[in-house]
């Protein structure tokens, strides 16, 4: 089972790639980076990810499983059972920029975020990718 490091090297194997990060939602610290970052700062974007992460993942509106609206409050999604979002997707008019998040045995607060050309890559091949080598990480 891959670590960090190796999760990110796997990702960027993926056609059109330009970055990825691990990041840890709660905090916005990236626990990871590779490749280049949509601003110039691996950092800045770790915190901006890391707000778009959370709000998805706080919003009931998302809470909602196929059996009925779900009964658990945002601050239960943030804390011990995994979010509600499998993963988050925003287009621009260059890129792709997939949020996959990852389950974790402690608190899953951390999700790999993928930065892809748009003319490159294919979208529907990275999130399938990342969501496998997500399954596969194991944060030490």
């Amino acid at each position: 089972m891959p670590g960090i490091d190796e999760c990110l090297l796997e990702v960027m194997r993926l056609p059109g790639a330009r970055g990825a990060a691990v990041v840890d939602w709660t905090s916005g610290l990236a626990l990871g980076t590779i490749g280049e970052s949509p601003n110039g700062d691996h950092e800045a974007t770790a915190a901006e990810t890391a707000e778009v992460a959370r709000m998805a993942a706080e919003q009931p509106a998302f809470a909602q499983e196929s059996s009925g609206p779900s009964t658990a409050s945002p601050e239960e999604a943030v804390g011990g059972s995994p979010p509600p979002v499998e993963d988050v997707i925003v287009t621009t008019r260059t890129g792709y920029h997939i949020l996959r998040f990852v389950e974790t045995a402690f608190d899953s607060s951390v999700f790999v975020h993928l930065w892809l050309d748009r003319a490159e890559g294919n979208l529907a091949l990275a999130r399938i990718r990342l969501g496998e080598t997500a399954e596969r990480l194991v944060l030490a």
